[in-house]
């Protein structure tokens, strides 16, 4: 089997990895959790899974109902390192809804007249109409991030967006969206399993981007522009929600429930849309007591 890029993340793993990283992954079995902080030592069980997901997109079917009948304009913005599940937990948010009221907008690279234009303006035209919902697969928060570690902005550039952004949000709040940021955290020994399970999947192989190779070399750099992101970015007004995603089936649970939770709607189960399980999600707290993720 021919593996894209080369390789390079088999590569990174045989040559490059840390010890304690290869390790992890070498003694663990296929359902243990490598994150030795991670407060579950194994995945949440396929048939809880399956019977708190299968509720859950009940609520969801009457949160579009809602939307639509009311008009209200709801935006979830997920963010993430690469391979933390974000992918998938937008899928479970997508599966059963209207793709006319619940839209994924995943931009790629911006064109040469996007880059001429104020930062945020490419980001502006995706936001939703009465009766939408838009599931921002990435944001704005690459210039925070990935755009800082691979040099795509320079110092300048970013803190213009820093400054900027407490109020484009709070405009986006005193709108009346409703505004919800999740922030999916993946250790670092997971996050290389799930690329080396991308790299020799025939049909998961697409995932990966050159990015996605180099930026295991660039941990680090990660870590430190998502630390000052989250400094700069996690406000009452507009919080960040972090959920730990090592398991992702516990993920994307409370990925729904961090949504379902904080939005009125005909018809909501409170028992069901409750508050997502607190061991693994909160705000940037969460993330800077695991400094593996």
């Amino acid at each position: 089997m021919t593996l894209p890029f080369d390789g390079g993340i088999s590569a990174f793993y045989n040559d490059a990895a840390p010890a304690d990283i290869r390790a992890a992954i070498q003694s663990a079995g296929k359902k243990d959790i490598l994150a030795t902080d991670y407060p579950y030592k194994k995945r949440m069980g396929v048939d809880e899974y399956s019977k708190m997901m299968g509720a859950l997109q009940c609520e969801l079917v009457k949160l579009q109902a809602d939307v639509k009948a009311t008009g209200k304009r709801v935006v979830v913005v997920f963010e993430g390192r690469d391979a933390a599940g974000k992918g998938g937990t937008i899928k479970r948010f997508r599966e059963n809804l209207n793709p006319r009221v619940a839209k994924v907008v995943a931009l790629s690279k911006p064109t040469e007249r996007e880059m001429g234009e104020w930062y945020f303006q490419r980001y502006v035209s995706h936001l939703p109409t009465a009766g939408e919902i838009a599931l921002f697969d990435r944001s704005w928060y690459n210039r925070g991030v990935v755009e800082k570690v691979f040099g795509f902005c320079n110092d300048t550039q970013r803190a213009a967006f820093f400054r900027q952004l407490p109020e484009f949000e709070d405009m986006l709040a005193d709108e009346g969206i409703h505004f919800v940021k999740i922030w999916l955290n993946v250790g670092r020994a997971e996050q290389l399993r799930r690329f080396m399970a991308r790299e020799t999947d025939p049909l998961k192989q697409w995932k990966l981007s050159w990015i996605d190779v180099e930026g295991l070399k660039k941990w680090d750099a990660y870590t430190q522009a998502i630390s000052e992101t989250f400094a700069q970015s996690h406000r009452p007004h507009t919080p960040w929600t972090i959920i730990r995603s090592d398991d992702k089936r516990r993920a994307r649970i409370a990925g729904l429930q961090a949504v379902l939770s904080g939005i009125d709607y005909v018809g909501k189960d409170k028992v069901i849309a409750a508050a997502p399980d607190q061991n693994i999600c909160g705000g940037p707290e969460i993330w800077t007591g695991n400094q593996h993720g």
